[in-house]
Parts: C-alpha cells; sequence; structure tokens
C-alpha cells in the first residue's frame, strides 16, 4: 500500500476506496484524486509545509469560511443561483487532517464534479462568469469579521515589502548575468518605486478596509460547469486570509485580461483586454456592489496597475536570488515571466483613462 493510499484510508469518505492517483499540475501542493465505490471521488493533499508551515491555520480558516457561506446561503433567498463549495472530510477519529510519520500535513476534500478549468478567456461571456463568481464570493463573505481568521501567508500582497526585498537582492546580485531585459526590468521598477504604496497608503489611512479574501484569483482557480459553462465554484482556498478585496480584483483582471499568458514567447503580444475587463467588472459589481465604498471604487484601477507589478517584480527578485521560489524550465524563464508581467503594466498605464471610465459608468 502506498503512503497516498495509507493516507485516505484514514479518512472517512463515505465507501470503500477504490484508487488513488496523482491528480493536477498544481506547483505547491501533492494533490490526488480518491475513486471511492459509491461513485463519488474526493480530493487528498499534502500541504507544502515550505510555503505553509502552520496547515493547520489553513484548515481553520477553511472551516470559518465554509461555515459562514453556508450560513450565507442559507438565509440569502434572493440570490437566482449560488456558488459550490468542497466538503471537508472527517478522518475516522473525527479530526479534519492527517499527519504522517514524516510530518507531512494531509486533508481530504469533496471532488466538484463535472468541472474544468480555464488558462484563458475565449470569449466575453467566459468573463461574465468570472466577474459573478468573483463577485458573489465577496458577497459572501463581506460579513466575516476577519480577525477570525489567521494569515496563512502574512506579508502576502504587501508591495512594499517585496519591493525592499528586490532592493536588497538588487544590490546582492554578483552572479546574474548582465543583459538588456535585465536591465529593461531593473529600470521599470526603478521609475515606478512609488507605485509600490498605490494601495498599502490608503490601507494605513483607513480608506480601504480589510476583508477575508481569496489571495489567489488567477483565471484557472475557477471551475465551470462542462455543459452549460457557468462558474459554479472558486477552488484552492489555502490563501483565504484578511487582506484588501482590490488584491483580488486585481489578480483576477491581471490573470484573465492578458490572453497571451504568462510566459509568452513572443512579449508584443501582451495587452489588457478592456472588453474582458468591462465584463469581469461589470457582473462583479452586480453581484457585490451593494457594499463597496466609495473610496473601494476609487482604488480598483490603482489595483489592477498594482497587481501585474507585484507579480513582475516578484519574478524578478526571484530571478535575482538564483529562481529558489517560482520553479522554472530555463535559467532567465522568471527574467522573462517578469518582462510580461511590466508589459501587462504598461499596458494598463496607456489605458488608464478608458479602464476608470467604464469603472466610473458601472458604479451606479
Amino acid at each position: 500500500m502506498t503512503l497516498e493510499q495509507d493516507i485516505a484510508a484514514a479518512f472517512d469518505l463515505g465507501g470503500r476506496i477504490v484508487d488513488v492517483r496523482p491528480y493536477g499540475h498544481g506547483l505547491i501542493n501533492d494533490t490526488f484524486v480518491v475513486s471511492i465505490d459509491t461513485g463519488h471521488r474526493a480530493i487528498l493533499q499534502r500541504i507544502n509545509r515550505h510555503v505553509f508551515p502552520r496547515p493547520e491555520q489553513i484548515m481553520d480558516n477553511l472551516r470559518a469560511l465554509t461555515d459562514h457561506i453556508r450560513r450565507r446561503q442559507t438565509s440569502d433567498k434572493a440570490a437566482a443561483r449560488e456558488l459550490q463549495w468542497p466538503r471537508i472530510f472527517s478522518t475516522r477519529n473525527g479530526e479534519d487532517s492527517v499527519v504522517d510519520a514524516h510530518g507531512g500535513f494531509w486533508r481530504a476534500m469533496g471532488f466538484i464534479e463535472n468541472t474544468h478549468t480555464l488558462e484563458t478567456i475565449t470569449d466575453t461571456s467566459q468573463a461574465e462568469e468570472v466577474g459573478f463568481a468573483l463577485g458573489r464570493f465577496h458577497a459572501l463573505i463581506h460579513d466575516l469579521d476577519p480577525s477570525r481568521l489567521h494569515e496563512t501567508l502574512p506579508g502576502f500582497h504587501n508591495a512594499p515589502n517585496y519591493l525592499a526585498r528586490f532592493a536588497a537582492a538588487s544590490i546582492r546580485r554578483r552572479e546574474t548575468p548582465d543583459n538588456a531585459e535585465l536591465r529593461n526590468c531593473l529600470s521599470f521598477v526603478e521609475t515606478r518605486r512609488n507605485l509600490a504604496d498605490a494601495l498599502e497608503a490608503p490601507r494605513r489611512e483607513g480608506k480601504l478596509l480589510s476583508r477575508p479574501i481569496h489571495g489567489d484569483t488567477k483565471l484557472n482557480n475557477f471551475l465551470f460547469a462542462v455543459e452549460s459553462g457557468r462558474a459554479v465554484s472558486l477552488i484552492d482556498l489555502d490563501t483565504v486570509q484578511p487582506g484588501l478585496f482590490h488584491f483580488d480584483i486585481g489578480d483576477c483582471l491581471r490573470s484573465c485580461a492578458n490572453s497571451a499568458g504568462e510566459s509568452p514567447e513572443d512579449i508584443t503580444a501582451v495587452h489588457f483586454d478592456l472588453d474582458i475587463c468591462h465584463a469581469v467588472i461589470k457582473h462583479y459589481f452586480f453581484e457585490a456592489g451593494a457594499f463597496l465604498t466609495p473610496h473601494d471604487h476609487r482604488y480598483i484601477y490603482d489595483a489592477i496597475r498594482l497587481i501585474p507589478f507585484e507579480l513582475g517584480l516578484r519574478f524578478l527578485t526571484d530571478h535575482l536570488e538564483g529562481n529558489h521560489y517560482f520553479k522554472v524550465d530555463w535559467p532567465d524563464q522568471n527574467l522573462h515571466r517578469a518582462l510580461v508581467q511590466f508589459a501587462l503594466t504598461t499596458s494598463i498605464e496607456r489605458n488608464e483613462a478608458r479602464i476608470k471610465s467604464l469603472i466610473k459608468a458601472l458604479e451606479t
């Protein structure tokens, strides 16, 4: 019996285990799909302790989040449609996790059937579904007290901290080969250093409120129904913690509105798609607009511009530090990824007036 089979048997999955096999292409956790003789499936995961040193906090957050959402969905009779949330399976001893002999931390969750993920948006109807799902998610959690959640990744989306780490890495760099691409990136960051404080400054001033957030709203964390094409869930909830809704909005649009992806061969293909931006924000506002403040609206553009810059900064820093965090297939891949995100930032800046105009038009 393999380790994952032995661990799966420790959970009460509602039937006899038929098969356990690797699932997906995630870069953080080890994920397996467990087939049950009832015809159902479960997701079994070993949480990466190097990324999440206290994985029990993830489970605490997940319990608090899903309990709150289910209470809201039960009481909210006006909602035309709801999202699905994976069940958390308990062990046969009533716990929500298993720690193996090597210290590996495991959990089991329900598998949402007949769904798939997308790597790129191919039409605005998909963008509308993303906007609905993110807006509905925020509508369900906006009144969950953020003090009930742990910071599973302290400093995540804190752009000033990333800038400080970049500054240290750029001073220390000795073995990173110098080239035009690297000089371009270094110059790009230098001319936009003030951008790092675009959300943290209003947060310190009390203009933006700390709320529960998803934390990693890239496109492939949205589940779509195979038959209808409708968005049915937001997955990968490990990064749920207190933060700003703007982080989720900015990261969602960074991922959805750049059809070229994060590592295209041709960087000139990178551009910010205004039609996709409009579709996402329109349907996001329809679901979440009732509780957004004037300050929330005021800083949405800043979030859209900041998040690709922040990610580019992280890629560039990892390149300077020797590619320790983001997995790479060739030595300069993180440098290339940084160039892509900075190209997206530039495209957003060129469309600043149009993006602000469409946000303003959708506010009411």
